[in-house]
C-alpha cells in the first residue's frame, strides 16, 4: 500500500509543477494581452486531476499532510518561462 501511496504523491508532485508552469503561461499571455483560453482550460483539467489524485491518495490510506504550493516551490523551485 505503500508504494501506491507513494506513487501518487510522486504524481501529485508533477502536476502541481505543471500547474505553476501553466499558471505562468496564463499570466504571461493576458500580460501580452493574447487569448488564453486554452491554457486556461488545461489548468482546469490540471485541477480535476488534482481532485482525483487526491481522493485516490487519501483512499489508499495517506493521512500526513500534503504540502501546499508554498511548501512545494521551497522545496523545488520550478524554471519559469522567460519574458519578452
Amino acid at each position: 500500500m505503500d508504494n501506491r501511496i507513494n506513487e501518487i504523491r510522486r504524481k501529485i508532485s508533477a502536476l502541481r509543477d505543471e500547474m505553476i508552469v501553466a499558471e505562468g503561461v496564463i499570466r504571461d499571455q493576458v500580460n501580452h494581452d493574447h487569448d488564453c483560453t486554452e491554457a486556461a482550460h488545461r489548468l482546469l483539467a490540471m485541477r480535476s486531476e488534482m481532485t482525483v489524485l487526491i481522493g485516490q491518495w487519501k483512499a489508499a490510506g495517506g493521512s500526513e499532510r500534503l504540502p501546499d504550493v508554498r511548501e512545494h516551490l521551497k522545496r523545488q523551485p520550478v524554471a519559469r518561462p522567460k519574458k519578452d
